[in-house]
């Protein structure tokens, strides 16, 4: 029951990516507009992830986990039915709040009630809905998109979500067992101060990212992006203080300081601002530039998410001696891959066969620059430092791919802010020029990790 809420918001994540060139022309909504869209989930998402495990661990997962399910099935309502593009931005934050609030109880879930092969079994099945989730939401969002189900053109990809929800409140409320929240456990108190710092920070750089280029970038969205320089640092400092006075700060320092965690944190906000820019830009050009339909976009980026599934759950498999080199190897496959995408697809045409080939090499790349860093930064992590160590670094997953959607959104529509003009870029040129920008971020990724082996 709970792997299928896991596997419910995970597709949410993926589903309305293929939606978003219907959702502009159906609200007519800017590409600020449209970025926001995406990236208000992630926003709420990154900042409530870590105080939504540890209200679980206060009030009882159980409880938590379906206080949030239900608001995201509110939320999924809500934004199936909005009529304007604020209103839908609105309910996305309020969509990734639900989320924030669901998912982390459901690792908490398994740790406390299976044992054993039992653990095992359901472990290994976690696993198998990221890897599936992905891919499914490309899919699916492609379907419902095209079909225009009783004229309802974007909504189904929000108000699939609602029957589900209602289905497993009624069967949580049922099988779930009963929470039994221990003293200890109580004793993590909610890091309010330091949320609402997290929330600002965040906030100061994702808008001026967003809006900075369709209003011209004025003064303020520059004064907004160095106070979240200082936010940060002030955050930072706060966070210091209050683990010296032996508080629970929203993400422990010493966590930080453990081999490999800060080199970790690069690699994944590389790697899923990769992903995330990849995705947004090309399903952009696919639907506007190329004019195909949403399930053809859905079914052109089915080769990227079924591979990436694929690498991240047998990679341990492989041989011994390219264990070290994976990491670094993927990233600079992805780098290659995402300018060959770009190559491919200039000039306006399909790409062919040589797109696909591409994009394959993408998914294994990015498998290749995810799995094994979370797994490794994981592992040289104390017992006792886990939660806050898996906290942090799926936040900063989260954090990843709203700074893709919000600095390579931006780059593409930039380059097509003056399409129709003497000289103006063309979809295929905007898309060459944001796959190498990716390309370079992919390339940071592999520079880190052989820095790292070297040391």
């Amino acid at each position: 029951m709970v792997l299928t809420a896991q596997f419910m918001a995970l597709l949410d994540v993926f589903i309305v990516n293929v939606a978003v060139p219907t959702i502009g022309s159906g609200l007519h909504a800017t590409g600020a507009g449209l970025q926001l869209v995406v990236a208000g989930y992630s926003i709420t998402y990154a900042v409530l992830l870590i105080t939504g495990a540890r209200l679980g661990d206060l009030l009882g997962h159980r409880r938590v986990h379906l206080a949030g399910l239900a608001l995201f099935t509110t939320a999924s309502l809500a934004c199936g039915l909005a009529s304007d593009t604020g209103q839908l931005i609105a309910f996305r934050l309020v969509q990734g709040a639900g989320s924030a609030v669901m998912i982390p109880q459901v690792l908490s879930l398994i740790q406390r009630h299976f044992t054993g092969e039992a653990r095992a079994r359901a472990l290994g099945a976690y696993s198998a809905v990221l890897a599936t989730g992905a891919a499914a939401g490309q899919v699916l969002g492609g379907v419902l998109v095209s079909a225009d189900l009783f004229g309802t053109g974007w909504r189904p990809v929000f108000l699939v979500n609602v029957p589900v929800g209602l289905v497993l409140l009624a069967v949580g409320s049922r099988v779930l067992p009963r929470d039994e929240v221990h003293a200890p456990e109580r004793s993590r108190r909610l890091d309010l101060p330091g949320l609402a710092l997290l929330g600002c920070a965040v906030s100061l750089l994702t808008v001026p990212l967003v809006l900075g280029q369709q209003e011209g970038w004025p003064l303020w969205s520059w004064l907004c992006l160095s106070a979240a320089a200082v936010v940060f640092a002030v955050f930072c400092g706060y966070e210091s203080r209050l683990a010296r006075r032996g508080g629970a700060p929203l993400i422990a320092p010493r966590v930080l300081r453990h081999p490999g965690i800060a080199l970790a944190v690069v690699r994944l906000l590389a790697v899923m601002a990769v992903n995330a820019g990849f995705l947004f830009s090309l399903t952009l050009h696919i639907q506007g530039g190329l004019g195909d339909s949403a399930l053809r976009a859905g079914l052109t980026f089915a080769p990227t998410a079924v591979v990436f599934g694929l690498v991240g759950l047998t990679w341990r498999a492989w041989p011994a001696s390219w264990q070290p080199v994976l990491v670094p190897g993927g990233f600079a496959l992805a780098a290659l891959s995402v300018a060959g995408v770009g190559w491919t697809l200039h000039g306006g045409g399909h790409g062919g066969p040589w797109l696909y080939g591409a994009l394959t090499g993408v998914g294994v790349g990015l498998a290749l620059g995810f799995s094994p860093t979370l797994t490794g930064a994981l592992a040289t992590v104390r017992p006792e430092d886990a939660a806050d160590a898996s906290g942090l670094l799926a936040t900063v997953t989260q954090l990843g791919q709203l700074i893709g959607v919000a600095v390579f959104g931006t780059l593409f529509l930039n380059r097509l802010e003056s399409l129709g003009a003497p000289g103006a870029y063309t979809s295929s040129d905007a898309l060459l020029v944001c796959m190498y920008a990716l390309a370079a971020t992919a390339t940071l990724g592999a520079v880190s990790g052989l820095v790292r082996r070297r040391r």
